[in-house]
């Protein structure tokens, strides 16, 4: 009874009939059904469920994620997410336009980075409000990445406590107002005869879009599938996602592609699934355990991230004793467990 498809008399009057549905494989926190209406279309139906949360909690996880659907939905042209046909908001159900996924194809991010910037695009300062703000790294994770360098004897560069606090007043995301999805991940991007669309926005957003842009060099740091992505792909996704937003607002996209990267180094809670996110600190448990998520481990993921921002920041005129620490740790890490896989490249994505 607990996963009867909630379907009352005010959404049949609204969407129709259901005469069929399939429970579909969805996080602890929503349940999802496939839904054959009487008129023999197809809806998706999607329910907010606490998953350990408050009440309260899983009523602000509905509310944002229909917000951003309704943002979302500002699209011309192609769409970039489902449309809300119908929510029921006492019980946290909201009824979506039925996607039909196509599937597995081998050159899936130049699709999913020309969506991904027509999402971002679609907010503007007139939105304020519409969404939280972006939540980015804090002192604390600041403060918690330089411990993890004196805990494995790394020496820290003078003016690396400088960068950083410089770094988080620039990753401030109130001058910023892109649509952000939250959780860019495999799964969450389905591809459609009309473009890739997103689903789930749960933990959608306003900021700047270049913090899930930098998802393609920092590894896809939300997901459970990290993955690589080097050389010519990842010039060719990130000249279409600028190009695309150039096209769109006619100015170039603001901000620092390797400030976005660092801020993900630095946040700990970024090498765990979101159940385990802002219970301890993450990377005071690297020295000690290497724990898994998915298939790739937390020191796994922390040496690419640690080599990217390295990479990024030789010459850099704001993070160069940044990028200096990140290299000397991503040495130690490897000298002390030289057995760290690097991670699987973008052409393994796991396909649901």
């Amino acid at each position: 009874m607990l996963k009867r498809l909630p379907f009352d008399d005010a959404l049949r009057s609204t969407v129709g009939i259901p005469r069929q549905s399939k429970l579909l494989d969805s996080s602890p926190r929503s349940r999802v059904w496939r839904v054959r209406l009487a008129d023999r279309s197809l809806v998706i139906v999607k329910q907010i469920t606490d998953g350990g949360d408050t009440g309260a909690d899983a009523d602000t996880r509905f509310a944002r994620e229909v917000a951003g659907l309704r943002l979302a939905g500002r699209a011309t042209g192609p769409a970039v997410a489902p449309a809300v046909i119908a929510t029921d908001v006492p019980a946290r159900v909201m009824v979506l336009d039925h996607l039909d996924d196509l599937g597995k194809t081998d050159d899936w991010m130049p699709g999913y980075a020309e969506s991904l910037a027509r999402l971002h695009a679609l907010t503007g300062p007139d939105d304020a409000g519409a969404l939280p703000a972006w939540s980015g790294p804090t002192a604390a994770d600041a403060e918690s990445f330089l411990a993890l360098a004196r805990s494995l004897d790394v020496p820290v560069p003078s003016g690396v406590l400088d960068e950083l606090a410089a770094l988080l007043d620039r990753l401030d995301p109130t001058p910023h107002h892109a649509l952000l999805h939250g959780d860019p991940c495999p799964g969450n991007d389905l591809r459609t005869t009309d473009g890739v669309r997103f689903v789930d926005f749960e933990r959608a957003s306003l900021g700047n879009g270049l913090v899930e842009l930098a998802y393609f060099r920092i590894g896809f740091p939300t997901c459970w599938c990290a993955m690589s992505v080097t050389a010519a792909p990842l010039a060719e996704v990130e000249d279409i996602y600028r190009t695309t937003w150039r096209g769109l607002t006619g100015r170039d996209v603001p901000g620092d592609l390797a400030d976005a990267c660092a801020g993900w180094l630095i946040q700990g809670d970024a090498l765990v699934e979101r159940a385990h996110r802002g219970t301890v600190d993450q990377l005071a448990r690297v020295p000690t355990e290497d724990f898994e998520w998915g298939y790739i481990s937390a020191r796994e993921r922390l040496v690419h991230r640690l080599g990217v921002v390295a990479d990024m920041t030789r010459g850099h005129d704001h993070l160069h004793a940044v990028g200096r620490l990140s290299s000397a740790l991503a040495v130690r890490l490897l000298e002390c467990w030289p057995k760290l896989r690097p991670l699987p490249t973008h052409d393994t994505r796991p396909w649901f």
